[in-house]
């Protein structure tokens, strides 16, 4: 399954959610899961079990059929190319401000899926810290940052890469008056969803 196909999965149940006027916590309830996995598989930072996304489907009152209906399934490619145009702007955290994303392109292969995204933070921009189930590539293309991974801080400037496990505690801080442009390489692992 492409991750392409995964994050659409996550923004269908982040609007139906929204489309029904309920809350995190009342569809989590709901389908039987805690909160933080609804705001991860929601946020594309976590894969949903079937038995996890058939929960939710139910607890959303629909079919699965309905559901799935529109979702884009690729057929596998030799290569892919795309122009800024096909950039997709994506929101990860709701209560996020200041966090811009657009997802260049990503790529399932056999062990794992790779997913390449330009991440633009604002000055003061605010989250919490998070979790991903991937490993995570930064590479600093203009900008500065103070990088928090769990109680460690990593000053990251143009030019700089920083590679760790997301399942780690992390969020970076733009303390500059300059806005922060990185790439980011999400590597999800298929033996370990």
């Amino acid at each position: 399954m492409s991750q392409h196909l995964l994050a659409d999965i996550g923004h269908r149940l982040r609007s139906l959610r929204k489309e029904k006027s309920k809350t995190l916590t009342e569809l989590a309830e709901l389908a039987g899961v805690s909160k933080s996995l609804l705001s991860k598989i929601e946020n594309g930072r976590t894969v949903p079990s079937l038995p996890v996304l058939l929960s939710l489907i139910q607890a959303l009152d629909m079919l699965p059929e309905t559901f799935f209906a529109g979702l884009r399934f690729e057929a596998p490619q030799r290569y892919q190319h795309r122009r800024p145009a096909d950039h997709q702007t994506f929101e990860k955290e709701e209560e996020a401000s200041g966090f811009h994303y657009q997802r260049i392109m990503e790529k399932g292969f056999h062990d794992f899926t790779l997913e390449a995204v330009i991440l633009d933070i604002a000055p003061g921009a605010e989250r919490a810290m998070v979790s991903t189930d991937a490993w995570e590539f930064k590479y600093m293309l203009q900008g500065e940052l103070a990088y928090h991974i769990e109680d460690e801080v990593v000053p990251l400037r143009a030019g700089d890469s920083l590679l760790y496990d997301g399942r780690r505690l992390h969020v970076p801080r733009n303390e500059s008056n300059e806005t922060a442009r990185m790439l980011v390489l999400y590597i999800y692992d298929k033996n370990e969803s």
